[in-house]
Order: C-alpha cells, then sequence, then structure tokens
C-alpha cells in the first residue's frame, strides 16, 4: 500500500490512543474485541470509543473482519504507518513527509525532512507482499500469529536492519547513518548516490569490483554475511565512485547452515553484473571458506547483544527460509522446510526468555503510546501535501494564529 498522510492531522489525542490500543490488543488476538480496545485505551464512556473507532475504521487505519465471531477490529498496515510517523514526530526527528522514491517487494522507500529542513530517508518495511503472498498458505512459522503477523514480521525486519546499520557504521562499513527507527519504519541518511544498476559508465571497474569484493570479505571476517550482495543493494557516487551498501534485514551470521552458499551467491552476482555490464571478468576472490575466516570481531554476537535477540532472529530466520521453500516450489523445486532449515544455533529458547521478550515488547508499545500523548501534533501541510508537524510547545499558538 501507499503512505497516504491527508488525514494525519485531523486524528485527535482519544483517536491516537483507540488506535495504539488497537495495536497493543493485535498481539494476542487476529481480531481485537471492541471491549478490550475500550479497555486498554483507557478512555472513559463508550461513545467517545465508539466514535474513534468509526474515524479510524472511515479512513482505513483498522478494518473489520467479515465472518468474525464476535464484534471487533484488526490493525491495517496504514494504521502502523500513522503510529510510526507520530512517534517519529514526538521524538522530533520527522517534521513533514515527502515524496517517494523507492519501491521494492519488501519496503517502500520516501523522503521526508526534520525540523531543520535537512533530508532524509524513511524505508517502510512491508512484508507479505507480492511474491510473498505465497507464504500465507504455510503460518506454522508464525506459531499464534493470525492477520498481524506481516506487521510483526515487518517490525522484526526494520529492528534487525537498524540494529545492523548501527554496528556497521559504528565500525567503519560504508552504510547510511541510521537515525531513527519505530515499528517496521527506519530513519536513515539520505545518500547522494545512484544505485549501480543505473551506472552506465565506470570509470575504473577493477578498482570498484576490489573494492566490493574487499567489502564481502570484510563482512566475513566480522562474522556476517550480507546474503543479498548485487547491483540493487549498492550505491555508488558520482564522482569518487565509491561504493555504499544499503539493506540488511537478510544478514546472516558466518556460522549460519547456509553460510557459505549466500557467501558464494553474493560473490557470483558481483561477478556476473560487472561482466554483463563493464566487460570485466575476475576470478577473485575464489570459493569462501570457513577456515580463511578471521573474524576477531563477531558483529553478528554484537548485534545480538545490543537489541535484536536470539528469539526475534529465529522468528525472521523461519520467514524468510519459508518464503525461498515457497519460491523453489513455484518454480517446480523441491523445497525444504522453514522448520528444518532453521539453523540449530537458533533452537532451544526457553519458555522463559519468551516471556521476558514479549513482556519487554508489551513495554515498548506502552512507552510510545506516552509519547504519543503529549504535545506536538499535525497541524497542516505545505505547499506539497506534505504533512507538517507542530514543534513541542508550539501547537495552540499556531492554531491561534490561524
Amino acid at each position: 500500500m501507499k503512505l497516504d498522510t491527508t488525514h494525519l492531522r485531523y486524528l485527535s489525542n482519544e483517536d491516537w490512543r483507540v488506535l495504539t490500543a488497537v495495536e497493543m490488543g493485535s498481539r494476542n488476538h487476529e481480531v481485537v474485541p471492541t471491549p478490550l480496545i475500550a479497555q486498554i485505551s483507557g478512555m472513559r464512556g463508550g461513545s467517545g470509543v465508539q466514535r474513534s473507532i468509526s474515524t479510524l475504521a472511515k479512513i482505513g487505519l483498522i478494518g473489520k473482519v467479515k465472518n468474525a465471531h464476535y464484534d471487533g477490529y484488526r490493525l491495517t498496515y496504514g494504521g502502523v504507518d500513522y503510529l510510526a510517523l507520530n512517534t517519529f514526530s514526538k521524538r522530533k526527528t520527522v517534521y513533514s513527509v515527502g515524496n517517494q522514491i523507492g519501491v521494492g517487494k519488501e519496503s517502500d522507500i520516501y523522503v521526508v525532512a526534520g525540523e531543520t529542513g535537512v533530508q532524509h530517508v524513511l524505508k517502510i518495511h512491508r512484508l507479505g507482499r507480492i511474491s510473498f503472498r505465497s507464504v500465507k498458505a504455510n503460518r506454522d512459522y508464525l506459531r499464534n500469529r493470525n492477520s498481524g503477523s506481516w506487521m510483526y514480521m515487518s517490525r522484526l525486519a526494520a529492528t534487525k536492519e537498524f540494529e545492523f546499520m548501527k554496528v556497521l557504521r559504528e565500525n567503519g562499513f560504508p552504510v547510511p547513518e541510521p537515525l531513527d527507527q519505530s515499528r517496521h519504519c527506519i530513519l536513515m541518511e539520505l545518500i547522494d548516490a545512484h544505485p549501480l544498476r543505473s551506472v552506465t559508465e565506470i570509470v575504473n571497474p577493477a578498482k570498484l569490483y576490489a573494492e566490493l569484493m574487499e567489502l564481502i570479505v570484510k563482512f566475513a571476517n566480522h562474522g556476517l554475511i550480507h546474503g543479498d550482495f548485487n547491483e540493487f543493494n549498492i550505491l555508488v557516487y558520482e564522482k569518487s565512485q565509491k561504493p555504499i551498501v544499503i539493506d540488511f534485514p537478510q544478514m546472516i551470521s558466518v556460522d549460519h547452515a547456509n553460510a557459505e552458499e549466500q557467501f558464494d551467491r553474493d560473490v557470483n552476482c558481483i561477478k556476473r553484473f560487472f561482466e554483463r555490464k563493464f566487460g570485466f571478468k575476475s576470478d577473485q576472490p575464489g570459493p569462501f571458506f570457513t577456515k580463511d575466516v578471521n573474524t576477531t570481531k563477531r558483529l553478528d554476537a554484537e548485534v545480538m547483544a545490543s537489541g535484536f535477540s536470539k528469539k526475534q532472529w529465529k522468528e525472521l530466520e523461519k520467514y524468510r527460509l519459508q518464503v525461498l521453500a515457497n519460491e523453489k516450489d513455484d518454480e517446480g523445486e523441491e523445497g525444504e522446510s522453514a522448520e528444518q532449515a532453521v539453523d540449530e544455533n537458533a533452537e532451544g529458547d526457553s519458555e522463559e526468555e519468551d516471556d521476558s521478550e514479549e513482556e519487554e515488547e508489551e513495554e515498548q508499545l506502552v512507552q510510545e503510546e506516552e509519547e504519543e500523548e503529549e504535545e506536538g501534533e499535525i497541524i497542516g501541510t505545505d505547499k506539497l501535501g506534505n504533512a507538517i508537524y507542530a514543534k513541542r510547545g508550539e501547537t495552540t499558538d499556531k492554531k491561534a494564529s490561524k
């Protein structure tokens, strides 16, 4: 779906509370019962809750489910988009939303601006779209999550990518600077560079090829395999022709069962592209061998320790492998089940660990809800139709001036 900020400025504090309540209720309910929405929102009087529910349903932020056995609502991707934008506005990281500059099977990319007018990139993860729809036939890897499954997996993908970008940036890798993250959205630095696939001429193909191969090996030496290292996920500066790497949700550890296969695929993608596009051929580097990887600093372990848990890694890995299995089935090949293919190192999570992480997730939702009660609502749009957020403490004055 396409991000539409038209109705952001019309939502009241009560609407935001009800929308957050639906999100929190979606953790354990495919369709969140209306009485539970009222209970979580903490609003007194049923008429106010019903009025907000009607408003949110009318603009498509929540929706009814046909043939449901009870009265309730489910959260839509539009509702999660609004919640994420509202959180960014409270943190003063997003002031206006601009045009869409990219779209893929897993995400949408928009230009946004902060309070000072500096432009950034907003990446919205949308797992479950296009080629991923076939995965709906097999939800085993999603456990008891149903309608909220895609949003939950998108949130995991955004969390993982944000944590990877932070640790890679801190360790000198050429990646965009991560600025903020909320739910399924990531705010990052806007890079003034072109995708490698659209570059028509390279002054020194051998030099750029060598730099890209060094990056692949450097990732491995730090315990990581990119997993999707190709011309679509590499940006090149026009003048210096230095590379910038993007897109990290599919990154895996060198300890993963498919590490060697993924490493070789990354290498071969670059080899084929340079031969096809620039007529440059090289045999270096050769096949990947674990014994040749000098993992002196394990960034995969650092990421897992800093914010992306073992349980989350396992769930996202099951999703990724299930997608690959379905794609193989579509091509007439025999696909391995996600349960069988998950790395053994990710197995054996205890129930206590699951409960602890669920509590942390709930606390995060509560914190975001509290942030959204503060001042700083959306008060209008600019000439281009971009949403304009009021600065904290200036809402009343601006409304009065109008």
